[in-house]
């Protein structure tokens, strides 16, 4: 499945090594190996947010997709993520892969952490909410 918004970035390159994920509203940006989650390759490059199960299944991951092209590898749920919300751009970044380069605004009331930021610790595990 995929979940597109009506503008799309240029697709790119393959050969080198993925897409560019950049997060606002910080607009830090954020290098996402092929076939790498949107959170997965912020957790990799010591970055954090709210994330909750890493699996799908609880939605504390929600991002509002402003630009770009993700794919899931296995089907969503409707109970996690409404066909409501798929339309108005918000994905599941524990599972959402991207396709192009991507811009996405993290939920209100959260923050990226970590990384090259102010204080941060990029050695660390991601903001578990539960």
């Amino acid at each position: 499945m995929r979940l597109a918004t009506a503008a799309r970035p240029e697709a790119p390159d393959r050969a080198g090594g993925g897409v560019q994920v950049t997060v606002l509203p910080n607009a830090v940006r954020i290098q996402a190996r092929h076939g790498e989650t949107v959170l997965g390759a912020a957790l990799r490059s010591g970055f954090r947010y709210r994330w909750g199960c890493k699996r799908g299944g609880c939605g504390v991951c929600k991002v509002r997709l402003i630009l770009g092209e993700v794919r899931y590898e296995r089907p969503v749920a409707a109970s996690v993520l409404t066909e409501t919300e798929r339309a108005a751009g918000v994905c599941l970044s524990c599972r959402a892969v991207p396709v192009t380069d991507l811009i996405i605004q993290l939920q209100e009331g959260d923050r990226l952490q970590g990384g090259s930021l102010r204080g941060g610790n990029s050695a660390g595990r991601g903001t578990d909410t539960r």
